[in-house]
Formats: structure tokens, C-alpha cells, sequence
């Protein structure tokens, strides 16, 4: 960008800044489309918290056109990869398809049946625990899709305090940050620097992903035990309303799902999948529930969002970052990453030359950390508030609710990456 690069800079923050400031009004927003009917159209579509960073992404490319030109606008979002918003729209549909839905229920059911608790409390820490961690295999995106629909299932199908709403919903943002740093490819603050930094599964798994699984079991167990009074209605089995799934059609949902992980990188072959498991969902509809793309699309247009005024952060984000130690940088992620994508700031991260081994890793062990105090500050997030919301008051996941319901959880996390 040739023509005025440093007032587009400005125009890109400051449109940043009410972006985030947008995402802890949409309960306000919600207030309007009630006292005021007649407008109840465009209040409910800006108190929707996806909708808010692809209509701020419209507000600074309209910017960008009236200062800079059509040329110079369409190239800036022909520089932008926006391959991680398509691969949460396909894995967020395929995953909460009924039949993986089916089979996760069983498998959780299953790990529940073996822990010598109440089955209500098993099924809640099951849920917060294995699910997050399983994230590192099927990719956070798709465990956070799975952990949400299981919650709105079965917690959140009965009345429960805003307290248990909060919390629970702070320990899933948290451990499905952290727990997806077991592997090198499914977290996307670790999937923007493992190739370029060649981390493998063995380096994961020795400097985060051991001290990921301690973190993730600690903030699951602690819920349950605080909770154990209100988690019973989680053990009552739900009475099948619908016919079996064959397994010939759960083993097909589930190879679609691993071939659309394992294409991740590569939108052209993953969207082909996506297409191909959209005809055979027709052909088999009376296996199926409806799909999710309504929301799924609603949470890659929040992330498409993202990427297009994250795009013209760099210039603020990486000074700031760079003046930092590894110790400094660690606490500088983890609270910047509240304001803006954990992704971003470790690819920026990547951008520079030389860095120590231990400033890499603390820049992505901070990243990681704060991934749960926001709905922006995870790409995943934006997928669980989407299925979860609608159970919180007027529709709405409160930012400072959330704030507090992750603080703790994110403190086991700094202790488990700092002191373990």
C-alpha cells in the first residue's frame, strides 16, 4: 500500500479499537432491538458479537477505497489469507453433525462410566477434560464445536446459575486454548510458527503439551468440585428420540472430518471435501440433523473479519512485543491476546529473525494462556459463544462474565507454563 500508508495505519487501530469496544456493547445493542422495535432489525444484527469484525472489516475497506484507491483496497485483501475462517466453517459443520455428535456423547458417556464419581460430575469433567485435550488431534475448532453442543445438550438443557454458566463457559474457552498445543497443527497460535520454527509433536509435547494436560485437568476438576451440587441433571441419559445411526454412516462423517484436518492448509482440497460431505448428507438426511451453517458461517465472517483488520496491527503489535524478555513476553501475549487474535501475535512473532528458543516459546505459552478471556482472543471461541449463547440472558455472553470466568482458569494456566 503506496498511498498513505501510515493514515490507513491509524484509520486500521483506531477502527480496531471500536471493534473490541463494539464486542462488550452487543448486550447493549440486544437492550435496543427490545425498547425500540421498529429499528429491532439492524439492532439485533449489531448486537450479534460475529457480525461485529466483518462490519468494522466493511468500515475500513470502505476507508481504504476513498483513500487509497480500488487498486491498491482489492490488493490489501488479496494479500490476506483467509484460510482459517473456511476450514472453521467446513469443521465446525462436519463436526456438529448428528452422527459425530452420537458417537463423541458415547465415548464421553463411556470415559464418564469409569471415574468414581457421580455421573453428573463425571460427565461435566469429561467434558471440560477430554474434549479439549482430544482438540490437539481433530483440531480445536472442531473440539470446541463438539464441548459446545455437548454442554448446551446437557448443562445448560436445565435452568443453572449465571455463576456455573460463566465458569463453565471460562474453562472450556481456556482449556481448549491450551489443550490443543499437544500437537503441532491443531492450536492456530502454534500452527502460524511450528513449520517455520520446525517444531514437531515430540518438541510440543515436552515444552506445552504435558503442562497443557496438568493445567486442563486441574481448571476441569476444580469446576466439577465447586459445581458438584448443580451438575446431577448432567448423568440423566437423554431418551433417543430418532433412529440409530448405521456405523457405515458414522464411519463416513468421521473420514470426511479427519480428511478435512488433514487438508487444513489447503482450502481448494478441504472446501472440495466440504462440498462431497454436503451430497451425502442430502442423500442420507434421515441420519442427519440440521445442519449448522447459519452459525458456522456467522463465525467465519467474525474470523474473515479479523483478518482484515488484524492485517494493520503489525505496526503497534511487534514494537511492543519485541521490547519484551522471555519473562515479559509471556505476560505481554497472555494480556494482549485479550485485545486481538493469539494467532496473530505469533505470527507477527514469526516475522522477526534471531529470537531465542525460550522467547519463542514463551510468546506462544502466553499466547495460548490468554486465549480464553475473550470471544476474539481464540479462533474457536467465536464457535462455542455462537452454539452457547443463546442460553445466557437476552442471547447474550457477557465480555466482563467471561473475563471472570476465565481468569481463574487462565491463572492454573500461567502457573502450569511458568512454574512446571
Amino acid at each position: 500500500m503506496n498511498s498513505s500508508p501510515a493514515l490507513i495505519q491509524v484509520v486500521g487501530a483506531v477502527l480496531f479499537g471500536l471493534a473490541i469496544l463494539h464486542t462488550f456493547s452487543t448486550k447493549y445493542f440486544e437492550h435496543l432491538a427490545h425498547t425500540q422495535p421498529r429499528h429491532a432489525g439492524i439492532w439485533h444484527l449489531l448486537g450479534e458479537v460475529e457480525v461485529v469484525f466483518g462490519f468494522w472489516a466493511m468500515v475500513l475497506m470502505l476507508f481504504m477505497f476513498a483513500i487509497s484507491g480500488k487498486h491498491e483496497a482489492t490488493a490489501y485483501l488479496d494479500s490476506r489469507n483467509f484460510t482459517e475462517p473456511l476450514f472453521v466453517f467446513a469443521i465446525m459443520v462436519i463436526a456438529a453433525t448428528r452422527p459425530i455428535l452420537e458417537m463423541a456423547g458415547a465415548l464421553v458417556r463411556a470415559l464418564a462410566a469409569l471415574l468414581p464419581v457421580q455421573r453428573g460430575m463425571a460427565m461435566y469433567f469429561v467434558v471440560l477434560a477430554f474434549v479439549p485435550l482430544l482438540g490437539s488431534f481433530i483440531t480445536e475448532p472442531a473440539a470446541m464445536t463438539l464441548a459446545a453442543l455437548m454442554l448446551r445438550d446437557t448443562l445448560f438443557s436445565h435452568p443453572i446459575s449465571s455463576r456455573l454458566k460463566y465458569s463453565t463457559i471460562g474453562v472450556l474457552f481456556v482449556n481448549i486454548s491450551i489443550g490443543g498445543t499437544l500437537t503441532s497443527f491443531a492450536a492456530p497460535p502454534v500452527l502460524m510458527v511450528a513449520a517455520k520454527w520446525d517444531w514437531d509433536i515430540g518438541f510440543m509435547l515436552s515444552n506445552f503439551g504435558w503442562k497443557a494436560a496438568v493445567a486442563v485437568l486441574i481448571n476441569a476438576a476444580i469446576a466439577m468440585l465447586i459445581f458438584r451440587n448443580q451438575l446431577g441433571h448432567m448423568g440423566r441419559k437423554i431418551p433417543a428420540s430418532e433412529s440409530p445411526v448405521p456405523w457405515t454412516v458414522t464411519g463416513v462423517h468421521l473420514a470426511f472430518l479427519v480428511l478435512v484436518v488433514v487438508f487444513a492448509h489447503h482450502p481448494a482440497v478441504f472446501l472440495g471435501l466440504f462440498l462431497f460431505f454436503m451430497g451425502f448428507t442430502t442423500a442420507y438426511q434421515r441420519y442427519q440433523s440440521p445442519l449448522i451453517l447459519r452459525e458456522a458461517l456467522l463465525v467465519a465472517f467474525f474470523l474473515a473479519g479479523l483478518v482484515v483488520l488484524g492485517g494493520l496491527q503489525q505496526w503497534w503489535l511487534q514494537p511492543v512485543l519485541m521490547k519484551m524478555d522471555a519473562n515479559a513476553v509471556f505476560f505481554g501475549a497472555a494480556a494482549l491476546t485479550a485485545f486481538t487474535d493469539n494467532a496473530a501475535l505469533t505470527y507477527l512473532g514469526s516475522l522477526v529473525e534471531g529470537l531465542s528458543d525460550e522467547f519463542k516459546v514463551a510468546l506462544v505459552a502466553g499466547a495460548v494462556t490468554g486465549g480464553g478471556l475473550t470471544v476474539i482472543a481464540n479462533a474457536p471461541n467465536p464457535a462455542g459463544a455462537s452454539i452457547l449463547k443463546e442460553k445466557f440472558s437476552d442471547g447474550v455472553i457477557n465480555p466482563l462474565g467471561l473475563l471472570l470466568g476465565a481468569l481463574p482458569p487462565t491463572l492454573v494456566a500461567v502457573i502450569a507454563f511458568r512454574v512446571l
